[in-house]
């Protein structure tokens, strides 16, 4: 069974920095998209940012301030200038391609982040 854990989160103050990690695990044979999102109290879940390896997109909102890498089946977030507004549950995802699933889309269990003013 393929598995996306987040680490990374905490509580910062504004203008501060973290720097989340998301590591995939299990028969992975290929992964393609890995993407963050974030889901705040009472809000639907956002895209933050996406990977695919060549084509990286970012959310409007966190242009110039976030990062987002990739060292083989390991995700990264660098996440500086953070804001109030970007506390949230923070969530990995990827499309993977697994020992005997063929392509499927994975969800972590989310990491708290959030940011006091």
């Amino acid at each position: 069974q393929v598995q996306l854990v987040e680490s990374g989160g905490g509580l910062v103050q504004a203008g501060g920095s973290l720097r989340l990690s998301c590591a995939a695990s299990g028969p992975i044979i290929k992964i393609d998209r890995m993407g963050w999102y974030r889901q705040a109290p009472g809000k639907q879940r956002d895209l933050v940012a996406t990977n695919s390896g060549a084509i990286i997109n970012y959310a409007d909102s966190v242009k110039g301030r976030f990062t987002i890498s990739r060292d083989k089946n390991t995700m990264y977030l660098q996440m500086n200038s953070l804001k109030p507004e970007d506390t949230a549950v923070y969530y990995c995802s990827a499309t993977v391609f697994s020992l005997g699933r063929a392509w499927d889309d994975y969800w972590g269990q989310g990491t708290q982040v959030t940011v006091s003013s």
